[in-house]
């Protein structure tokens, strides 16, 4: 599995996002995903998950050197001492004695960030998490943590899909060589009834899931972490790294539109 490296650790390019899994079946989906092969796996508190997938890395016996494993703090944590309250939480929960990224899951209209950055610093410089960086930020939100407070952002977590266009926020991520990691890479399952996506799909023996996650996995300093609770869809998700698409898939899929954004919660930011 080809990696992305950025501030001292490799992130996979394909990982297993787990938002939505719980209990027992988070559990079961994580344990198939490592026996794939899958090094990279992603949680979050929010996701209230974080205890089944350590039981789920401990049960793998995979060696924590090949695991990488991403967490987040909530929104409603952003003050240093929440921070660290929730980040030994997690490690807890996770059963691992460092996490490999740590995460703002959502900026904050009234966080002090140059305060939370520094916080997530301590953790790094401590050796508890061996990268930090964000999720949901925008460029303007960006240029705060990069150029103001020169924070070692690892990456920007968010939702791209070849339905959203986020030309904007690469661009400005590349220049700074920071990675993107996308989340709902599939928008939620809207790829798959894509006419456009099929057509090619048909042409490569592929589904339309697995040209729009190819997509995205072709572009240089982009990971992707679709959800997949059963192993054939798993399965499926690696397969798709097989794939080469040609110049003309690559055309029929910048015509189309670029518009749909799936999530968009009320306490998000003002998308530039």
């Amino acid at each position: 599995m080809e990696s992305i490296k950025t501030q001292d650790i490799a992130i996979p390019k394909l990982g297993l996002g787990t938002f939505r899994m719980q209990g027992d079946s988070c559990r079961a989906a994580v344990e198939s995903a490592l026996a794939l092969g899958y090094r990279h796996i992603d949680t979050a508190e929010m996701y209230g998950n974080e205890e089944a997938i350590g039981a789920a890395i401990a049960a793998s016996r995979v060696p924590r050197g090949e695991l990488h494993v991403t967490t987040k703090v909530w929104v409603d944590n952003l003050t240093p001492a929440a921070i660290r309250k929730a980040f030994d939480t997690s490690l807890n929960k996770l059963r691992l004695d460092r996490i490999d990224l740590y995460l703002v899951h959502w900026p904050s209209r009234g966080m002090n960030l140059p305060s939370v950055l520094e916080a997530m610093i301590g953790l790094k410089q401590e050796g508890r998490t061996r990268a930090i960086g964000v999720a949901n930020f925008t460029t303007a939100l960006l240029k705060v943590a990069v150029e103001e407070v020169r924070a070692p952002i690892a990456c920007n977590q968010v939702e791209y899909h070849v339905m959203l266009d986020q030309s904007k926020l690469r661009k400005y991520l590349a220049a700074h060589d920071i990675p993107l990691v996308a989340y709902c890479p599939l928008a939620q399952g809207r790829v798959a009834s894509d006419a456009a996506l099929a057509k090619i799909g048909r042409k490569h023996h592929a589904s339309a899931a697995q040209v729009a996650l190819k997509w995205l996995l072709d572009q240089e300093g982009v990971a992707a972490i679709p959800k997949a609770s059963r192993a054939e869809s798993q399965k499926a998700n690696l397969a798709a790294l097989k794939l080469t698409l040609d110049d003309d898939d690559r055309r029929e899929i910048a015509a189309l539109p670029k518009d749909r954004r799936c999530v968009n919660p009320g306490f998000g930011p003002d998308w530039d």
